[in-house]
């Protein structure tokens, strides 16, 4: 890792810059997502994103500041290829003033060999969702296999993602190194120099988003590791950010490096 990462607090730095905090649960409610919104907000600076339902944008729009951007998820959990839906989702965040959509690839249909009508899905969904910013989630612990997750990487930076994400954080699987691995080289191999990278689900220590940000670093460049090229999607990883960031030790132990 180079020397400026070796550093624990400039690492928890660099990912609470690139932070999206996010809370996508059954029960959020109108309390639940105002605490969100507080917690955003830190004595150490601001995450780069909340991620919610798209209900709940118009609310976390007015909470924040203007340099914390609000995103919401479309067609999210289960991915279907339903791109009715999708631009329903894509026009309910655009018009609560959300800034960035996470959709979800329908990946299941990719594994059933549907590629054309998953490439017509992603492209409606870039044309709705222009000018924000779109993250596409390729679920790719449910894809597995590498030829699939970078098919879907291919798909996604081909159809005008700014951002390919791992994870809905909803299934047992959700990002891993393996994956990070194929995703980054697609995007290197892409040459599209402003597409970026989300790493999402189970993130919950420094120690593992460093892993992340050095793989980052080692595919795209140190010029990527920015808010606009690199993300992390979760809920409990802030806490210990700030536990580093206060002076103290790690408080997690996550998995996957």
């Amino acid at each position: 890792m180079s020397a400026d990462l070796n550093n624990a607090a400039q690492t928890a730095r660099l990912a609470l810059a690139c932070l999206d905090l996010t809370s996508l649960n059954d029960g959020d409610d109108a309390a639940s997502i105002e605490r969100l919104c507080a917690k955003a907000q830190t004595p150490f600076g601001n995450v780069a994103a909340v991620c919610v339902w798209p209900r709940f944008v118009a609310q976390a729009r007015a909470l924040l500041p203007d340099a914390i951007r609000v995103a919401a998820v479309a067609d999210f959990p289960d991915g279907e290829l339903n791109a009715a839906r999708a631009l329903a989702d894509v026009q309910a965040i655009a018009q609560a003033g959300g800034q960035e959509v996470d959709v979800v690839l329908p990946y299941r249909a990719l594994m059933a060999g549907q590629v054309q009508e998953v490439a017509e899905f992603l492209a409606e969904v870039r044309h709705a969702s222009r000018p924000l910013t779109l993250k596409v989630i390729i679920e790719s612990g449910v894809l597995m296999d590498p030829a699939l997750i970078r098919r879907a990487s291919q798909l996604s930076l081909s159809a005008g993602a700014d951002f390919i994400k791992t994870s809905t954080g909803k299934t047992p699987v959700s990002a891993t190194p393996e994956a990070a691995v194929a995703m980054l080289d697609e995007i290197r191999r892409s040459g599209l120099t402003h597409a970026g990278f989300k790493a999402s689900g189970g993130i919950r220590s420094v120690a593992q988003a460093a892993g992340y940000i050095e793989q980052a670093r080692a595919a795209l460049g140190e010029g990527a590791l920015n808010g606009q090229r690199l993300r992390f999607g979760a809920s409990g990883l802030l806490d210990d950010i700030l536990a580093v960031l206060g002076g103290g030790a790690s408080t997690a132990r996550g998995t996957g490096y």
